[in-house]
């Protein structure tokens, strides 16, 4: 839901040659108060302006010029990390495992029931959230790793390795009281609460030093 001039929280794209199923598909959605935006061929749904938000994809199997299966290739090559829902008329297990091999949320058959397309749809939108909250954090824990100095980046990569301030100081060539005034700092620039909070944030940038 939204109000007018505001974005939508999330968006559902509907990628279908059939204009009917397209209007089904767009007016069940709408229905559920949901954005939808509707396209007749992936060639079309690529030239348009996707809005940075929670999304998901309804995936027709068989497209004009390329099919759902090459599609989902080649957005995965193309970093465009939207869940996808695959539907057709003509599914077979070969193609079903193939498509959910490659990360698609659900594989329905038509005629599906509205509630198992709903179903998915929800579950795609969820999943594409998570995603995003991670890469928020991820993006998050660079800047402020970023935000450190040479000296201070040096320290989180022996601290999350489990050295002491004297083992420490030793490689570092530095008194320990120097290395104390690298380590507060770095605590605080990057927002951790504990050793723990800070063994993680060193996980996520790979930066962890192998403990002499």
């Amino acid at each position: 839901m939204m109000t007018e001039g505001s974005q939508p929280q999330s968006i559902v794209y509907v990628v279908d040659d059939d204009a009917s199923i397209r209007d089904a598909l767009k007016s069940l959605l709408a229905s559920m108060g949901m954005q939808v935006d509707v396209f007749g061929s992936a060639a079309e749904f690529l030239k348009s302006t996707l809005p940075n938000i929670p999304s998901c994809l309804v995936l027709d199997i068989r497209l004009p010029g390329v099919s759902g299966l090459d599609f989902q290739a080649e957005l995965a090559k193309a970093s465009i990390q939207v869940p996808i829902i695959f539907i057709t008329g003509h599914g077979d297990i070969p193609m079903t495992v193939r498509a959910m091999k490659a990360g698609a949320v659900e594989f329905l058959t038509k005629p599906f029931r509205d509630q198992d397309l709903l179903d998915a749809i929800q579950i795609a939108l969820e999943r594409d959230r998570t995603r995003r909250a991670q890469d928020k954090l991820v993006d998050d824990v660079r800047a402020r790793f970023a935000s450190l100095t040479p000296r201070e980046q040096e320290v989180i990569g022996f601290v999350t390795a489990g050295l002491m301030n004297k083992q420490i100081a030793a490689e570092m060539d530095v008194s320990e009281i120097t290395v104390k005034v690298h380590r507060g700092s770095v605590m605080k620039k990057m927002g951790a609460r504990s050793l723990a909070d800070l063994v993680r944030m060193a996980d996520i940038l790979g930066i962890r030093q192998a403990k002499k």
